[in-house]
């Protein structure tokens, strides 16, 4: 290809060529060529002065000692401070009295709406609602009880672990291990016929005999539970596990055992009032 003409009024060029194009030599404008020089030196005295270069166990701390959590620690420990009178008074408070005091019940509803939704809300769900396996908390079935005592009883000792002496306790028996097959899916049926339609009608007569004989120490003879227990009401078609046939056939013949943690090693006795008042109002509270 032949090389272009040169203009009179053309730059110089820098020698490259392709295909005959020519690059022109034009430089930068100095004040855009000192601004990038400043940045570059911006950037050294940058990562100089704070934390930047990543290492085996952390990163370089910098001169100025800056730190984002340590700014978040003095956030924290003004807050604190902000409430520390406000906690003290909901620590000491009698459980039943704070309902009804109009300064502690609205702090503890929204302190406690933090506490949840930091520490509850993945089994326990969006304002309470459950999933499969971990009870709503917004209606008023209670396997332990819903009263204030026995929310903050559940939440400061939690349920069925092996990190507190006073966790509540029971324990279902796997009846596929003690009945026959033929009995188990009797029980089944009887108990599906007390909130709705059993899966075999045939089943329920001799189901009943079953259930008061294995069933009905826990459950109660009308299968009305025992908070007392953690017997779950079998009557009002609430279930933790699911109330179809095949879901109350893997529970009694396998039984069920979940576990919560206790809270008192993990939140303070303010939190653990707080979060006992929030749950209590969501709906359900006895």
């Amino acid at each position: 290809m032949a090389k272009q003409p040169v203009k009179k009024d053309d730059p110089g060029t820098t020698g490259h060529q392709w295909d005959g194009i020519e690059e022109f030599n034009n430089p930068l404008p100095r004040w855009w060529l000192w601004i990038f020089y400043a940045t570059i030196l911006w950037g050294l005295w940058y990562i100089i002065a704070y934390p930047a270069w990543p290492l085996i166990n952390g990163a370089t701390e910098g001169y100025k000692g800056w730190s984002t959590r340590a700014n978040v620690a003095v956030e924290i420990a003004e807050a604190e401070a902000a409430n520390a009178e406000i906690n003290a008074k909901l620590a000491s408070a009698d459980l039943a009295t704070i309902p009804t005091d109009d300064e502690l019940s609205g702090y503890a509803r929204s302190a406690g709406e933090a506490v949840f939704n930091t520490w509850c809300v993945q089994c326990h769900g969006r304002e309470g609602g459950g999933f499969v396996g971990y009870p709503t908390l917004s209606d008023d079935d209670w396997l332990w009880g819903g009263t204030m005592e026995d929310i903050y009883l559940t939440v400061s000792h939690g349920i069925r672990n092996e990190e507190d002496d006073d966790a509540r306790y029971s324990e279902m028996p796997a009846f596929g291990e003690i009945l026959e097959a033929e009995e188990v899916v009797q029980a089944v049926n009887y108990v599906m016929s007390l909130s709705g339609e059993p899966n075999d009608a045939a089943q329920v007569a001799a189901g009943e005999i079953v259930y008061a004989d294995n069933c009905a120490a826990c459950h109660a003879e009308g299968g009305t539970g025992d908070v007392f227990q953690g017997a779950p009401n079998l009557t009002d078609a609430i279930w933790l596990y699911g109330g179809d046939y095949d879901a109350l056939l893997e529970t009694v013949t396998n039984s069920r055992f979940g576990v919560m943690p206790p809270w008192t090693t993990r939140l303070s006795e303010a939190e653990i009032r707080a979060v006992t008042a929030y749950v209590h109002q969501l709906g359900g509270g006895e």
